[in-house]
């Protein structure tokens, strides 16, 4: 029997089983049973419903990590829409490029983060704009609550849904500059968190605190694992280490999420704070993804704080999750220090590294290649991108999606990412395309020439690095190149290190030997990246 896998069956099973339950813990503290969760995701769709959304059509919703995440998503998704959630550290012509990207038809903003929005809304297509606690917004936003207030409590009649249909659209940095939409179908999303629930080992008893960004791919599929299983999700609407390890404590915590700077920050605050309790009556996990942890930082956690630690490893195009390094029977064989690596493939992934000519390079532990990947959670394609996408899926190995990480296999299958083929810089967990960055840089008169690269930091994992050539005769300074990247890109793709340079190595055709700069910083390091 072949049955539709579809996004929306799993708030239909925690309705069915668990409506009695505790679902969902709003970040003010206001507790919604799954009954009243699913009541409210209903009451918003009929509002998108009555504003026009319709099967295809696209919601965009800017917002941390709060109640109405989760409720927009499910209201769009059951609907037949797709959700597009979008990076709140954005700036406004960022947001302008996604919005007609995708040609979204409405957009849910929070009041903290609406004003970006409402700086380009006569250059987007939406319509419609709703906005959460909309009173403290400049311009003309529906409230969102009194909206809910006023709509009908009645399950929206869903339209004929099919898995293979779009159900989320998550934007990535494209190593070109613009922002690429990652789509994922329902099947996608659906599998996905099947996988999760597998390696993640999430009971209907797990309360789960939402310290990872939920728009990070849909907050790495928990948003439908916790749901589906009977969870509890804890919403934080951002990370603050003494504020995240109350909420442990209050709601008895056994399950969160976050990149290496999170887990740097809770070290430091404990560190600082030693006699504040690290966990309620249950047993805590955290998984992280990304750059490995280095050894002193899983003594830390797991020593120190006593939680356990889950590694794991992906890109926003595979959902995320394709390897993790979360075996209790290699733990036993190898000791702690598995957890450095990046894993082995998950359930129902084929997970492989390969040369330049497509062919498997030897489990040596040395021999270096591409990670490509092949698996149900993998994307459909790249929004309105169809080379990128076919170069994506065909450059090395043809029907594999071709990561862009270079990376070693052991004999028992454990990769360990060295190098980055994409011109991509992961700092803080966030992807900064560092050509993006060195386009803005280039607008500003006095720069001849900038080249951008990642180098070591312990808190950041990687941090954005411009090396510059000023204009002869300029007076610049590295505060006003900062001040002006700041007017023109998200806070985080700013360069926080900037050295002034004679000039940049060439190639004969005039292209920056990034190589060569990278190394000249990684070179006491392991690998050539964080």
């Amino acid at each position: 029997m072949k049955v539709e896998m579809r996004t929306t069956d799993f708030l239909d099973r925690a309705l069915d089983l668990y409506s009695d339950v505790v679902g969902v813990i709003a970040d003010d503290g206001t507790e919604y049973t799954y009954a009243e969760f699913g009541e409210r995701v209903d009451r918003l769709s009929n509002v998108l419903a009555d504003h026009g959304v319709e099967q295809g059509d696209r919601v965009a919703l800017l917002a941390g990590n709060t109640h109405y995440f989760l409720e927009s998503l499910y209201a769009t998704n059951q609907l037949g829409a797709v959700f597009v959630p979008m990076n709140y550290r954005l700036v406004g012509e960022e947001f302008e490029y996604i919005l007609n990207d995708c040609e979204a038809d409405t957009v849910i903003a929070d009041y903290e983060y609406a004003a970006e929005i409402e700086k380009v809304r006569d250059s987007v297509p939406a319509e419609h704009f709703i906005g959460y606690q909309a009173d403290d917004i400049e311009g003309d936003w529906a409230d969102y609550e009194d909206l809910l207030a006023d709509a009908s409590t009645d399950a929206p009649e869903r339209p004929d849904i099919s898995e293979d249909d779009d159900a989320s659209i998550n934007y990535t940095s494209g190593t070109t500059g613009d922002p690429k939409g990652v789509v994922r179908t329902h099947r996608t999303e659906h599998w996905h968190a099947l996988v999760l629930n597998q390696h993640h080992e999430i009971e209907d008893d797990d309360v789960y605190l939402w310290t990872l960004p939920m728009f990070h791919c849909n907050g790495w599929g928990h948003t439908y694992a916790i749901t589906g299983t009977g969870g509890t999700h804890v919403c934080q609407r951002a990370f603050d280490p003494g504020e995240t390890l109350r909420r442990v404590r209050e709601y008895d915590v056994s399950f969160l999420c976050g990149a290496p700077t999170v887990l740097n920050r809770l070290i430091q605050f404990h560190e600082n704070n030693p006699d504040v309790e690290t966990s309620g009556a249950n047993e805590v996990r955290l998984a992280t993804a990304g750059s490995a942890p280095p050894k002193a930082s899983l003594e830390a956690i797991e020593d120190d704080i006593g939680w356990r630690i889950i590694h794991l490893y992906g890109l926003t195009e595979t959902a995320p999750i394709i390897t993790t390094s979360n075996s209790p029977r290699r733990l036993a064989e190898r000791g702690r220090g598995l957890k450095t690596f990046q894993g082995s493939e998950t359930l129902c992934t084929d997970v492989r590294v390969v040369d330049e000519d497509g062919n498997d390079v030897p489990r040596d532990s040395t021999s270096m290649g591409e990670i490509v990947v092949k698996g149900n959670q993998v994307m459909d394609r790249y929004l309105n991108k169809e080379e990128e996408t076919h170069d994506a899926f065909n450059a090395r190995l043809p029907g594999y999606f071709h990561t862009g990480d270079l990376a070693v296999m052991d004999e028992d299958g454990m990769i360990s990412i060295q190098d980055r083929k994409k011109d991509i810089i992961i700092s803080g967990g966030e992807n900064v395309s560092s050509i993006e960055v060195e386009d803005t840089l280039y607008d500003h008169p006095d720069i001849l020439k900038v080249a951008v690269i990642p180098t070591p930091s312990d808190e950041w994992g990687e941090l954005v690095t411009a090396l510059v050539v000023p204009k002869e005769g300029v007076d610049l300074t590295a505060e006003g190149i900062e001040e002006f990247a700041r007017e023109h890109m998200a806070g985080y793709k700013i360069p926080r290190r900037i050295e002034f340079v004679e000039d940049l190595p060439e190639t004969a055709t005039g292209k920056v030997q990034k190589y060569q700069l990278r190394q000249d910083y990684w070179e006491d390091e392991e690998r050539l990246i964080g």
